[in-house]
This record gives structure tokens, sequence and C-alpha cells, in this order.
């Protein structure tokens, strides 16, 4: 089926900047979904979560001959407080994958139990090129690695008297930038971008009065970037679409523009059938996409199909450069991907 509907640019845009601004690293999402449940409120779709967080929008279809499920994770990466130096630094453990050399110099901000919030900057513990021989040469990862905290302190006992503690979270600075070329410069594109292109898509069926030709569960999920974001989901659901980032880069042929397709990614081909389907709208469509192979790569519809649900699944998303660092994409990745969703759920 051709698509012929209109995507709000400007709406997309703005809610792209807002969550991707919005700290929700993995195990930290309960203020997110706040803030989507208020986004897409005057939409009128119920929004329902389960226990550990991940949220469900239904919208009801023209029958209910089978359930269509369609998945983007919130959750994003980040770190956790694990020890306090003696000359009162954190340690601190990742959460999911980050290239930590990106994160030597980055502004943070840690986020004690009680709620408060202190500014940080990741460095290495040899910072500065004037006194290490080594500032240049040395690793940067977890054991060569700490947050200074911008305040007074000089010894382990003044940090725990700020209130900060070993497993209190650090929100990594996104440093999210939006250019008049429409390029969308930020962390955590993966998968924000998806989950915008999502909230984008409701605005349109809404606006548009747009049904589905079959019920549409749409989960956003929170634990995706440690494996088991969609493991569980709604009993009903017979096939399901990922939306995630599009990889770039080697031998792939996605860009920055493109709806990527992905036939298989490190946990196996997805569907033949679902992909083939996507491809041909794609072409129907007349939209800029790719087909690719993903080698370190997993998704929702991987977490599910290893937690045993009977589904079919597929998974799609914008392109996405320099995954897990500085990403970079462009709205038409975004607009692409809400075309090609808009085509294969109406």
């Amino acid at each position: 089926m051709k698509s012929n509907f209109s995507v709000n640019k400007e709406f997309l845009l703005k809610t792209a900047k807002e969550i991707l601004e919005f700290n929700s690293p993995t195990g930290f999402c309960f203020e997110i979904m706040d803030k989507i449940e208020a986004i897409i409120k005057p939409f009128g779709y119920n929004f329902e979560r389960n226990n550990k967080g991940c949220g469900t929008i239904t919208v009801e279809g023209k029958n209910n001959e089978k359930t269509i499920g369609m998945c983007a994770h919130v959750d994003t990466l980040g770190a956790m407080v694990r020890s306090i130096t003696p000359s009162g630094n954190l340690k601190f453990t990742i959460l999911g994958g980050p290239i930590l050399p990106t994160l030597d110099s980055e502004y943070c901000t840690i986020r004690t139990r009680e709620g408060k919030l202190y500014s940080g900057t990741f460095l290495s513990t040899s910072p500065a090129a004037h006194v290490f021989e080594d500032s240049k040469s040395k690793p940067r990862d977890e054991k060569n690695m700490e947050v200074r905290i911008d305040e007074i302190v000089n010894c382990k006992e003044d940090v725990e008297k700020l209130g900060i503690g070993v497993g209190d979270f650090i929100f990594i600075d996104p440093k999210t930038t939006i250019t008049e070329s429409g390029f969308i410069k930020s962390r955590f594109i993966d998968d924000k971008g998806s989950v915008a292109a999502i909230i984008a898509l409701l605005e349109m069926m809404h606006r548009e009065n747009l049904k589905p030709k079959n019920t549409v569960k749409i989960i956003i999920s929170t634990y995706e970037e440690v494996g088991h974001g969609s493991a569980s989901i709604p009993s009903d659901i017979s096939e399901m679409i990922a939306v995630d980032m599009g990889c770039i880069g080697d031998d792939l042929s996605c860009t920055e523009y493109d709806v990527s397709i992905c036939a298989k990614d490190s946990s196996g081909p997805y569907d033949y059938n679902m992909t083939t389907e996507l491809i041909n709208l794609a072409k129907e469509n007349n939209l800029s996409y790719a087909v690719d192979i993903y080698p370190m790569y997993g998704s929702d519809v991987s977490a599910a199909l290893r937690a045993g649900n009977d589904i079919r699944g597929a998974l799609i998303g914008p392109g996405v450069h320099a995954s897990h660092g500085m990403e970079r994409t462009h709205v038409n990745a975004l607009e692409n991907t809400i075309k090609l969703l808009s085509a294969y759920l109406i």
C-alpha cells in the first residue's frame, strides 16, 4: 500500500529534542515514561505499564484478526557509581556498551538516591598533559577513568556527606543539537530517534483520523541495552517490528538519510516474509532505504524470541552514524522510517 500521509516535521524534531535531553539510562526510566505518557495523552491512545516499567500503547485497529507489535527502547547507555576514591573522585561501572574513549572529558550528572543532582566530568586518571607522560596513551577504560565532582571534596568522607554513594546513577550529557540542515547530533539517538518517530506516527494517525488495519500494541521498552527489554510482551501479539537504529559503516549500505531494513543480526535472520513485505513497501513508496546485515547487534525482537514468545519478527530503523559514541542522524531517516511504518500498519 502507498502511504500519502504527511509527517509533522516540526512536532517530530521537537519531540526528538525533548526526549533526547531527558536522562534515562537503562534501569532508570520511570521519569521518562511519565514524559512519554504525557506527550501521547492528547492523542487518546491507551497507555499501560508492566511491572518492570515498559510502556504499552494500544491503537485499536479496523479488525481484531491479529495484533501487531511494535517496539522501541527509551533506555540509554549510562554509568553508575562503583566506589569513591580516597581523594574524592568516583570510580564507575558502565551501563550498556558506550565507547569509553568518547567519554573522556564529557560532562555528566550524578543523581543520589534522595534525588540530589551534582555535576561532574569523566576523566582519565592521567588527565593533564603537563603532568602525566601517559596522558595521551593511557587506555580509556573503567580501570583508568574516574568522575571528577564539581563540589569541594578532598576525601571519600566529603563525598559521602553530599549523599553520593555506591549504586547512584551517572547521567552522560547527551549534548543534543539539531542543525538547520536537518541533522540531529546527540548521544542516545539509539534508540530515542525511533521513539520520537513512533510518537510522530501516533500524532499523524490522530491528526488524520487514521486507523491501522489491525490492532497495534507499541512497546516502549526500558532494558533493551542490557538485553531483556521486550522479553515479556502481550500474549496476543503474533508479529512484531523492532524500530531501532540502522547501522552505518564498513560494508553496510545504509546512510543517515535512509530507513534501514535489517535482514539478519547477531541473533539470526529476521522473518523472511515480513522483511520482504517491508522491502516491497519501501520500493512502492519510493522511500530511501537500505537492506543490511548487522554483525554486532541484537534487538527487542531478539529478546522476545529468546524469551519463548511465538512471534514473527522484523527490524527497521533510521540510519545512525557512530553508534554508542557521539551519534548523528538526519530528519529524512526518521521521516522514511515513519512512512514505512505507516505503509505497513495502515
